[in-house]
């Protein structure tokens, strides 16, 4: 449990990163000319993304070594964003926006960072275009539409592929089912979503937390 919980403390932060930057985001078009196909999925992906309201999923993290946590995510726009991770992960992550809060419940640490300096914080910040950043993947499956978004001026930023299906209840047709975040230290992590629910009442509530520091100074 130790070694994952510092996997965990590693590659959450860059997973809810991913999470957060293409439903607010991610470009109507490319900004360099593409195939009219690809065109027209990326304008789906993103009509799709746009069309979610609120959600609630399951997920499951996946880190490069295999290990595995679940938790729950809640999701309003625009940028709020909790990780509930199960509780034998003792961590959380929420984003109220404007920046990005890591809970580690199991040292009692805090960390918060702007969005803007976040590592993938090009993709996050509103103030950056980032239309040239969104390119479509060929799956070889009409009903698969996978997005690559990289900022291959500041590779420090990482990459985040998002994929997917095409689905008729969703928002647009279609629904994010997993993706893929890779930072610039070559971690790799995969977060996948199942039984998505939209339009369910989210409160901003949802995204309070309790800080761990406070108990620790009284025990002090």
């Amino acid at each position: 449990m130790k070694n994952m919980t510092k996997t965990f403390r590693n590659c959450a932060g860059a997973a809810a990163l991913a999470a957060l930057c293409v439903p607010a985001l991610l470009p109507s078009a490319p900004a360099i000319a593409a195939p009219p196909a690809a065109s027209k999925q990326l304008d789906e992906a993103v009509a799709a993304l746009r069309g979610i309201s609120t959600m609630r999923a399951d997920f499951v993290q996946t880190d490069r070594k295999g290990q595995s946590v679940r938790g729950t995510l809640t999701l309003k726009r625009p940028g709020r964003i909790r990780f509930q991770y199960e509780k034998s992960a003792q961590m959380l992550i929420v984003s109220d926006g404007k920046a990005l809060t890591l809970i580690d419940y199991a040292v009692d640490q805090v960390q918060r960072w702007p969005i803007k300096n976040s590592p993938l914080g090009a993709l996050l910040d509103p103030h950056r275009d980032v239309a040239k950043y969104g390119t479509v993947l060929p799956t070889g499956n009409p009903n698969v539409v996978s997005v690559e978004v990289r900022d291959t001026s500041h590779p420090e930023y990482g990459v985040i592929t998002l994929i997917f299906t095409r689905k008729a209840s969703a928002p647009g047709g279609l629904e994010l089912t997993y993706w893929v975040a890779l930072d610039s230290q070559n971690q790799r992590t995969t977060i996948a979503l199942s039984n998505q629910r939209y339009g369910v009442p989210v409160s901003d509530r949802d995204f309070r937390w309790n800080d761990p520091r406070r108990k620790s100074r009284l025990q002090k």
